[in-house]
C-alpha cells in the first residue's frame, strides 16, 4: 500500500506528472520547491493572478488579508485561505481546499479537495484526495535526535535517507482533532484516525486507528 499510485489518484493535483515519476510518495517530498517553480510556468495567467511574487493563486480563490504566503507557491481553483493562515513557502495547493485559521503549511503537496481548516500544521508531507485533518491535528516533521527518518511496517523498515518527513495522508484519509502525526508516517485511503490518537509507521487502507496501536478493519 505504500506505492504512489496505490495511495494517491494522481488526476486530483497539477503535479501529476511530478508524482508518477516516484515509486513511493516521501521521494517527492525533497523536489517540491523546484516542482512548483516549474509549474508556475505552466500556468494560465488569464486564469491565476500573482499576489506577490512568486505566489499564483486561482482567481476563483479566496485568501484573506491576514494570511501569509511565502513562496514559491501555488493555491488552486475555490480554494479557501484563511485569517492568519501561515504558509511557508513550497507549498502546491489544489482546488476546493480548505487551509483555515492559523493553520501553517511548508513543503507540502496538497492535493484537491483535502481540508486543514483549524490550527493544523503540515510540514513536508503530502495530503490525498479529500482527506482531512480534524482541529488541532499536526504532522510532526523531525525526530527529536534529528536522525533521518525510518518508516516502519509490518513487513520491513524503509530508510528514507529523510530528516524531514511529516505524513502522507492517502485519499479521503480522516485524522481526529488533536492527533499527532510522528514522522514517517503514512496512512491508507479511507481510513480513519481517532481524535487525540498518536500515530506512527504505516496503517492500512480502510482502517480505523482507536489508538495505542488499536486498529480494526471497516465493514
Amino acid at each position: 500500500m505504500l506505492e504512489t499510485n496505490t495511495l494517491l489518484s494522481l488526476e486530483h493535483t497539477i503535479a501529476k506528472d511530478y508524482l508518477s515519476g516516484f515509486e513511493f510518495p516521501w521521494q517527492a517530498l525533497a523536489g517540491i520547491k523546484d516542482e512548483i517553480l516549474r509549474l508556475i510556468e505552466t500556468l494560465d495567467k488569464e486564469e491565476y493572478t500573482e499576489l506577490s511574487p512568486g505566489v499564483w493563486a486561482h482567481k476563483s480563490a479566496t485568501v484573506f488579508p491576514s494570511a501569509y504566503i511565502g513562496a514559491p507557491c501555488i493555491i488552486g481553483k475555490d480554494t479557501q485561505v484563511r485569517q492568519c493562515a501561515f504558509i511557508r513557502g513550497s507549498a502546491l495547493i489544489g482546488e476546493g481546499c480548505v487551509i483555515g485559521n492559523s493553520v501553517e503549511v511548508k513543503n507540502a503537496i496538497i492535493f484537491d479537495g483535502a481540508q486543514v481548516p483549524h490550527f493544523n500544521y503540515v510540514g513536508d508531507s503530502i495530503l490525498g484526495f479529500k482527506s482531512h485533518m480534524g482541529a488541532g491535528a499536526v504532522t510532526s516533521n523531525v525526530k527529536q535526535d534529528k536522525t533521518p527518518i525510518v518508516i516502519k511496517n509490518q513487513f520491513k523498515n524503509i530508510e528514507t535517507g529523510l530528516k524531514k518527513f511529516g505524513a502522507i495522508l492517502g485519499d479521503h484519509v480522516e485524522i481526529g482533532c488533536n492527533s499527532v502525526l510522528n514522522p514517517g508516517t503514512v496512512i491508507g485511503r479511507n481510513s480513519r484516525i481517532y481524535p487525540l490518537s498518536s500515530v506512527r509507521g504505516c496503517i492500512g487502507e480502510n482502517i480505523i486507528y482507536k489508538g495505542n496501536g488499536k486498529v480494526v478493519k471497516m465493514r
